[in-house]
């Protein structure tokens, strides 16, 4: 059985390469889990050592199959109980995050099996983001961030890219929910925003938020 700290290192792996396409460098591996250079280092040689990861010093890391496998398998219960949380116990999506953390690493995959099954077998979690099947695969779909929307477009919201609680809150005030349609009414590259119509309101994101937010064509 892995150890959390371990899990944590290969979700994090999974989360900034999900596609497997690239090295990811060190540095960047540990601002992300917020540890230092060296510790990230010492870590990195002893996932390569059990076969779960390819290190290539000054170059990077990547999954190799069996520590992306186990990567997939806490995404899939981080996002279960995620969407658990949300839907079941009715928490605030801006607050299960944290709680996830926690519960994906001593939750039972008997468990996880219940809690999918009770959900529906879901593909997204509350903030959109796919949720692996059990076999590993992702569900996918063609998604473009909202900031490259041009006037006229009508799209549905599918994810929230920047799941930062404060966001969470702002977007929930003004209705930029998971399925919600919004029209581009407005853009104006001049002022970086760009002004979006939902349910007959208004509203004007700069294209720093736009660029939060990823949608798919109504």
């Amino acid at each position: 059985m892995l150890s959390s700290t371990v899990e944590n290192y290969l979700k994090e792996l999974f989360l900034l390469d999900p596609n497997g396409i690239k090295e990811v460098a060190t540095g960047e591996l540990a601002k992300s889990l917020n540890v230092t250079p060296g510790s990230a280092t010492s870590m990195i040689k002893s996932l390569a050592q059990s076969g779960l990861v390819e290190h290539r010093p000054h170059y990077g890391v990547r999954l190799t199959d069996q520590g992306r496998s186990q990567a997939v398998h806490v995404v899939r219960r981080h996002r279960i109980v995620e969407l658990f949380l949300v839907k079941i116990l009715g928490m605030d999506w801006g607050e299960v995050h944290k709680e996830a953390e926690q519960l994906e690493h001593v939750v039972s995959d008997v468990v996880i099996a219940k809690m999918d099954e009770l959900l529906g077998q879901p593909t997204h979690d509350p903030h959109g983001d796919p949720i692996p099947s059990p076999d590993g695969k992702l569900p996918v779909r063609t998604l473009h961030l909202l900031s490259f929307c041009n006037k006229g477009d009508s799209v549905s919201i599918a994810r929230i890219g920047n799941q930062d609680t404060s966001f969470l809150k702002f977007a929930e005030d003004n209705g930029l929910l998971l399925g919600q349609t919004i029209e581009i009414t407005n853009r104006n590259d001049t002022a970086d925003s760009i002004t979006i119509q939902s349910k007959g309101k208004e509203l004007v994101l700069g294209l720093a938020a736009a660029r939060r937010i990823e949608v798919e064509l109504a």
